[in-house]
């Protein structure tokens, strides 16, 4: 699995690009966490991320230098729009996240599988849409590793010839400066500490004088937002259009598992999401060298997360006996 990682330059350009995603949407997940919420709708919110920035990137013909920064808005707008009614539902109704995130998730679904086939966005001739401008792509130097002068540097200089026959892009620096962002908002500003404050105790938060229904929509615009961001960057710089879903592809589903090994942390998530991007990216390499399925990966997976979660199993059930022992005294 090592050597599936780090055996060539473009074994670990295809892990850093599959860590992305998984970045931001335990950073989804763990920004709701942080103010009570449990965000399982990061994947919905990424798929209506990926949506727009194809509607967007396909449909509006711009400079790349506007182009770029229009889908990403755009992305992060509907997505944050997205995951804020769920937000509205609970503080409203008091409907739990949990159960309207999951629902959102297969609407996202089928308003996706919907647009595929809607006249003038479907490919003729396929179950996807048409690729996005190349103005909207964020891409390393796509048109330059194409053309004659590219091709004849690369082929002087093997390294960055394997590297380069990668989908390569700014998504992961993107996905750095947002962790990095994330860390500031809940460490360093007011916004920070109100939502923080809200996850600790919503009742405290509610007696000190914060809008706790006013936090808990704002908590859930921004992780949506983030799970949004996701779907986007993988557009923009992977696979430039979106295609006929026959179920959830799986990146905000890993993203709660990210977020739980991350402990609800930023950079946390960062790290944890190298590690699941090289798991997903080199296990199934295993399976012609050794033998091995490639299924040992997701066992290996369940076996982490279930050894970081027993601390805090063992805590729950240590309270609950101390509970136990003072309702008899």
């Amino acid at each position: 699995m090592l050597q599936g990682i780090f055996g060539k330059p473009k074994y670990l350009s295809y892990v850093i690009i599959r860590s992305t995603p998984l970045i931001l949407t335990g950073l989804s997940i763990a920004f709701a966490f942080r103010t009570g919420l449990f965000n399982i709708g990061a994947e919905g919110q990424y798929i209506i991320g990926s949506t727009v920035a194809v509607v967007v990137g396909y449909f509006i013909h711009l400079p790349a230098i506007l182009h770029i920064p229009l889908v990403i808005i755009c992305a992060l707008i509907a997505s944050g729009f997205w995951g804020g009614i769920t937000g509205f539902f609970k503080a409203r109704f008091g409907v739990n996240e949990v159960i309207s995130t999951i629902m959102l998730n297969w609407v996202a679904l089928y308003l996706q599988n919907f647009l595929i086939y809607t006249p003038g966005f479907q490919k003729p001739g396929g179950e996807v849409s048409y690729a996005i401008q190349p103005t909207a792509s964020i891409t390393f130097l796509d048109k330059w590793k194409r053309s004659e002068e590219g091709i004849a540097w690369l082929l002087d200089h093997p390294f960055w010839r394997d590297l380069f026959k990668t989908p390569i892009n700014w998504g992961f620096l993107i996905a750095i400066a947002v962790a990095v962002l994330v860390w500031f908002i809940l460490k360093h500003t007011t916004l920070g500490y109100r939502l923080r404050a809200v996850g600790f105790n919503l009742y405290a938060a509610e007696y000190g004088g914060i809008n706790v229904k006013k936090n808990m929509v704002i908590s859930m615009t921004i992780a949506g937002a983030l799970s949004g961001l996701a779907g986007a960057l993988q557009v923009m710089g992977v696979s430039h259009q979106i295609s006929l879903l026959a179920a959830m592809e799986g990146y905000g589903f890993d993203g709660i598992a990210v977020s739980l090994i991350g402990n609800s942390t930023p950079i946390g998530c960062v790290f944890s999401g190298l590690l699941f991007g090289g798991l997903k990216y080199g296990g199934p390499k295993m399976q012609p060298a050794m033998g091995a399925p490639s299924e040992i990966i997701n066992i290996v997976i369940g076996i982490i997360v279930f050894f970081i979660a027993i601390p805090q199993v063992i805590r729950l059930i240590l309270e609950f006996g101390k509970r136990k022992k003072a309702e008899k005294v």
